[in-house]
């Protein structure tokens, strides 16, 4: 019994194996349009995906960051500044995107814009600090995503939303967790509506790694801005030596994140370039082993897990 058990899913993963090899035809006349080029994932994604003779559409929020993205590229990869958090400079974007496709529409989409700023309590935080990433990792990929569909939808491409484990499973960052799981969410009701049309949305679910938004330096500067410009009553209630254990939890974690961006950047790649892309990609070992397992368990066994590691509050019961 148990050895066909066995001899079937050896046989279902070598048959996954054999169609995710599958490559599309007609690569190098295809456009792929990708945020958040400025570093990190965006970044070494246009830069990958030029060495492998796609026609790239790089969105960096700077022009400096456009720059030196073509600075190390080929002539076919082309930048346009966008900041997904501007209606006016969005559609701008579209229309950039539309004159250099024309009728062939956009092959790929790559939602890859984010903040992770700062990584503390919702307490702490003010109104607009949520406002701010929530525009930027939910809201911006949303309406990026409706202003270029048509383009989309028109080559029967590819639409990939970089979500995060944090989108599983909530447990700290505040704000970034919400934002996370509406990507999840907005992504899961997009692929179930354009199924019909031949347009496949794949979400690229990274844990850990080493990018801007998960700088050592700046991340703890800004959490401890944030804890200083608390409330005072907010302060109290939480407690100094709270804030000083969490402070190094944060600390111990950003200085484990792994520096192998390719273990995000090749998944966006094969969501991209297989004639079979998958619905769901995990990246980093800490997704497979520790996240995702956790968000599958009762909430009841996570919360009491992830509870022996939160320090406990001044004024706790």
């Amino acid at each position: 019994m148990w050895l066909y058990l066995v001899a079937l899913m050896g046989l279902h993963y070598l048959l996954r194996w054999y169609r995710e090899k599958q490559v599309v035809s007609h690569l190098q006349d295809k456009y792929v349009f990708i945020t958040g080029c400025d570093s990190g994932f965006g970044n070494l994604l246009a830069r990958q995906l030029d060495m492998r003779g796609l026609r790239v559409l790089a969105a960096c929020l700077t022009e400096k960051g456009a720059e030196q993205l073509r600075n190390k590229t080929s002539g076919r990869l082309e930048t346009v500044v966008l900041n997904v958090t501007s209606t006016e400079s969005i559609a701008a974007a579209t229309q950039w995107v539309k004159e250099r496709v024309g009728d062939r529409g956009l092959w790929g989409l790559v939602n890859n814009a984010g903040i992770y700023k700062p990584m503390a309590y919702f307490e702490w935080q003010t109104f607009d600090d949520c406002m701010k990433l929530l525009n930027v990792n939910l809201l911006g990929l949303v309406q990026v995503t409706l202003s270029m569909l048509p383009l989309v939808r028109r080559a029967k491409g590819r639409i990939v939303n970089v979500s995060s484990v944090m989108g599983r499973i909530a447990i700290c960052g505040g704000p970034y967790s919400t934002s996370k799981f509406g990507v999840e969410a907005f992504s899961d009701t997009l692929r179930r509506e354009l199924q019909g049309f031949g347009v496949k949305v794949s979400i690229v679910t990274p844990g850990s790694f080493k990018t801007e938004i998960t700088n050592l330096k700046s991340s703890l500067e800004t959490l401890t801005q944030t804890w200083e410009e608390s409330p005072m009553h907010i302060k109290e209630s939480y407690g100094q030596q709270f804030f000083d254990c969490y402070y190094k939890m944060v600390k111990k974690g950003l200085s484990m994140c792994s520096s192998d961006l390719h273990l995000v950047t090749d998944c966006m790649e094969h969501a991209l370039t297989s004639a079979h892309p998958r619905t769901r990609y995990l990246a980093g070992w800490d997704a497979y082993f520790i996240y995702i397992p956790l968000s599958f368990l009762p909430t009841s066994l996570a919360d009491c897990i992830l509870a022996r590691y939160n320090p406990k509050p001044a004024e706790a019961i």
